[in-house]
């Protein structure tokens, strides 16, 4: 999936054709960019507390180059809300309204 990290403009009829209303489909969109945004996040700490210390003097901190390149890795990423956009926008995201589905 390549996606285009810089700022783009968006047609907001196709945003709001996915759900019939633009705020529901930018809604939709956030949603899922805190879920990426949860899991990167759990991710890169994941990956970080392999480097923590458990001494805390400030003689033995020193630049690790491996942890360096992870944190300049995810600062590289594209942000949570463009990779949520492209999803919606390819269809890639399930979405449903409870309250419907409950009526039926």
């Amino acid at each position: 999936m390549a996606i285009n990290p810089s700022i783009i403009t968006r047609d907001l009829d196709k945003i709001a054709d996915k759900s019939g209303n633009i705020y529901e489909s930018l809604h939709v969109v956030g949603q899922r960019a805190k879920q990426i945004s949860s899991t990167l996040k759990e991710e890169l700490n994941n990956k970080l507390s392999e480097f923590a210390s458990t001494v805390d003097n400030l003689e033995e901190v020193f630049e690790n180059k491996e942890q360096i390149e992870i944190s300049k890795f995810y600062e590289r990423m594209p942000k949570p809300t463009t990779l949520s956009m492209e999803e919606f926008i390819e269809g890639k995201v399930y979405f449903r309204h409870p309250t419907e589905e409950g009526a039926e």
